[in-house]
């Protein structure tokens, strides 16, 4: 079967191979035909080495399709069943389970260190325990969570990690509240969540911060009162805030520069939520007198900050009720062949996601 691989961690363009196998078929599995799978920047920071990630390896983790088989022991999943891809499945056993954290489960970081494709030279593994730039991907059931009919597989796709990031940034981890004001600085598709989030619990302003001019035309359109590039932050901040600095800034881009500047635009009081994932060697300070005096929060949000299958179920409903737009979220579309097109426009901005048809 055809699948993008990336040989080494550093390498920037990926090479589809039709000699890829998937693997590790058997109890308490399914083998998942993929059909859509758009391209997040978590993809990029794996094949770059900022997030670990074993190679050779086939990046995607966020994907939608068909189960076309069904392993022994496994309930609830049938040959036929239309289903998203939910890369960090919660075991419901461990402490941070049982505790509603399933976010914090660590059993789906586990499926990373095991390969679950193969090649005639070797093993191969696919990110984050899944790997969907690929025709089909064996994952463990818990992974496979049924969609309705009514929902198409591009837009499943975008739900299985951006949307639900985005939307649950702000509606669990921050916690938005009405009238309040608000900046996200990074709007590609997470970003661009977070904005349609933050519409959603009511913010009075909401400013789009991206380098990118497309980006920031596009935020407009998803909910933004106000979009600027990067060196117009501390303007806006003026402006809106009166020097103040804003009630929520959500950190999207996953570096410790931009963290410290959404850091310094929150207000006294304020909240900071850190979505970005960044690298283990990119750290952020503070200083201990600033921490105490300005009494900012600091809450780092982890794909969303809630129960994933209950963050699914709220943006199909919202999708359906047109109260969140996920179809212009798609802005470009490729067919698998055409991969590297789909990187290229992630790197440059001009996309805020890439369907990747398979």
């Amino acid at each position: 079967m055809r699948a993008a691989v990336l040989h080494e961690i550093g390498q920037e363009k990926l090479e589809v191979l039709d000699d890829v196998e998937a693997t590790g078929f058997g109890p308490g599995k399914v083998k998942i035909r993929v059909r859509a799978t758009g391209l997040c920047h978590s993809d990029i920071s794996a094949m770059n080495g900022v997030l670990p990630q074993p190679a050779p390896f086939i990046p995607g983790h966020e994907g939608a399709g068909e189960i076309i088989d069904v392993g022994d022991g496994v309930t609830g999943l049938s040959q036929g069943d239309r289903v998203l891809l939910c890369w960090l499945p919660a075991c419901g056993t461990c402490p941070a389970c049982k505790r509603g954290q399933t976010q914090l489960c660590l059993a789906g970081f586990m499926n990373a260190g095991t390969p679950n494709f193969k090649r005639p030279g070797g093993d191969v593994f696919g990110f984050a325990g899944t790997g969907t730039f690929t025709e089909e991907v064996v994952v463990d059931a818990g992974c496979a969570v049924p969609i309705p009919d009514d929902v198409p597989f591009d837009i499943a796709a975008l739900i299985g990690c951006g949307v639900t990031t985005g939307l649950g940034a702000a509606i669990n981890t921050a916690d938005v509240a009405a009238g309040s004001s608000v900046a996200v600085i990074g709007c590609g598709g997470v970003g661009i969540s977070a904005i349609q989030g933050a519409r959603l619990k009511g913010a009075a302003q909401i400013i789009a911060v991206d380098p990118v001019a497309s980006r920031r035309e596009a935020a407009l359109k998803f909910g933004a009162t106000e979009a600027v590039a990067p060196d117009e932050l501390a303007d806006a901040k003026q402006r809106v805030t009166a020097g103040e600095g804003f009630d929520y800034v959500f950190e999207v881009v996953g570096k410790s520069a931009t963290a410290r500047t959404a850091y310094e635009t929150t207000r006294r009081g304020g909240t900071l939520c850190v979505v970005g994932a960044g690298a283990l060697d990119d750290f952020l300070q503070f200083n201990m007198f600033e921490l105490f005096f300005d009494e900012k929060k600091i809450l780092p949000s982890m794909y969303g900050g809630g129960d994933v299958l209950t963050s699914y179920e709220r943006a199909i409903t919202l999708w359906r009720a047109g109260r969140i737009d996920l179809e212009s979220l798609i802005t470009h579309r490729v067919q698998l062949p055409e991969i590297n097109e789909a990187l290229d426009q992630m790197r440059t901005g001009v996309a805020l996601r890439t369907c990747i048809e398979i």
